[in-house]
């Protein structure tokens, strides 16, 4: 069911923890399955991250999308930090289960609420970067009701 990449990343996690002082803090979680990440960013002054911890309350699948997210976006740049997409961690990961690729859309989103969080606190605009939503269910009930 889970590919070794998944099970590795879930069995030895890397980057887990926290960083004090971190330079952006992203939390996100998922209500529907109680998942819930976090992920610390440490941004130096050519903004690159050069340090990136989590901590994930979550299935295997969550806790391997925490971690191969974080492995994808060490020693990049803000910019190329935004290019990890869920789809490039599942990739990364040799795939997912149908019923767990939201875990992967929970590790992109945790990343890009760490950058927003970076970007507030440096008063700093990143293209291409929107509020990040602290539930990734949010705002589905409306677009349900439309239709």
């Amino acid at each position: 069911m889970y590919s070794e990449k998944v099970m590795d990343h879930f069995e030895h996690p890397r980057n887990v923890g926290e960083i004090e002082n971190a330079s952006g803090v992203g939390t996100v979680g998922n209500a529907k399955c109680g998942d819930i990440m976090r992920i610390y960013l440490d941004i130096d002054e050519n903004q690159i991250i050069q340090d990136v911890k989590f901590k994930t309350f979550g299935c295997g699948a969550a806790v391997a999308t925490s971690s191969m997210a974080t492995e994808m976006v060490k020693g990049k740049t803000i910019q190329e930090a935004m290019e990890v997409t869920n789809k490039a961690v599942m990739e990364a990961l040799d795939g997912l289960p149908p019923v767990k690729v939201h875990c992967s859309l929970l590790a992109e989103e945790a990343i890009h609420a760490a950058l927003w969080d970076y970007a507030e606190k440096h008063d700093i605009k990143i293209e291409g970067l929107q509020k990040p939503k602290s539930d990734i269910h949010e705002g589905e009930e409306e677009e349900e009701d439309e239709y």
